[in-house]
């Protein structure tokens, strides 16, 4: 066990993002638009407010902005390589090795919950029951932050850093209507270019919602 990670509910196998690793953050040059989310959240959020990252990665730049702010940092992911280092790179927050599409009550409730570029490993048909798991974490302000790829595919596979994957993107208004359909109300919906490695740009959908009764 590392200092500031659990074990949670593994995945069995290697996750592809094992052999990313820290070449991760080398492919997001651009991430102004996650910083500026984070900072609407710890503007938004009481002071020591628990913050569920879903999909957490290496933690840079978001579990160490919230956790730098005085907030209480949840991360889980599915790599142990991530999770390394994250823990290594945000030693206030707790990180746990866990499958995204398994939310359980073990995790506790929180305030509010992020995740950037993560569901988009997940087909459509696993994302809503992950929405739902995350709203049912929720108390308190029940914010959500999420990111997507913009787009319109299901499960395309890509190559990234010659790792072979699989993702998937909606046009903005379906993905409003997916969070809404999970039970949240979208409170913000913006669209970004991002630049993500040298000579190469992403269309980027930035979400915020608020959980409903």
């Amino acid at each position: 066990m590392l200092r500031g990670v659990t074990t949670g509910q593994d995945t069995p196998g290697q996750c592809p993002f094992d052999l990313i690793g820290e070449r991760y953050e080398q492919s997001f040059q651009d991430r102004a638009a996650q910083v500026a989310e984070g900072d609407w959240l710890i503007g938004t959020l009481p002071a020591g407010a628990r913050v569920l990252d879903v999909g957490c990665g290496s933690g840079v730049p978001t579990a160490r902005q919230l956790s730098d702010a005085g907030l209480t940092v949840v991360g889980i992911d599915e790599s142990a390589t991530m999770l390394r280092l994250a823990g290594s790179r945000v030693p206030a927050a707790t990180f746990v090795r866990q499958d995204v599409r398994a939310l359980g009550p073990e995790l506790g409730e929180f305030d509010a919950a992020v995740s950037f570029f993560a569901l988009l490993m997940l087909g459509r048909k696993e994302i809503p029951a992950v929405l739902r798991a995350i709203r049912a974490r929720l108390r308190g302000p029940r914010l959500l932050s999420l990111a997507m790829v913009l787009g319109d595919f299901d499960l395309a596979p890509i190559s990234f850093f010659d790792v072979p994957l699989h993702v998937t993107a909606y046009p903005a208004d379906q993905l409003a209507a997916v969070v809404s359909d999970a039970g949240f109300e979208v409170t913000g919906l913006r669209q970004v270019r991002a630049k993500v490695a040298p000579g190469r740009t992403e269309s980027q959908v930035y979400l915020r919602a608020v959980a409903t009764d």
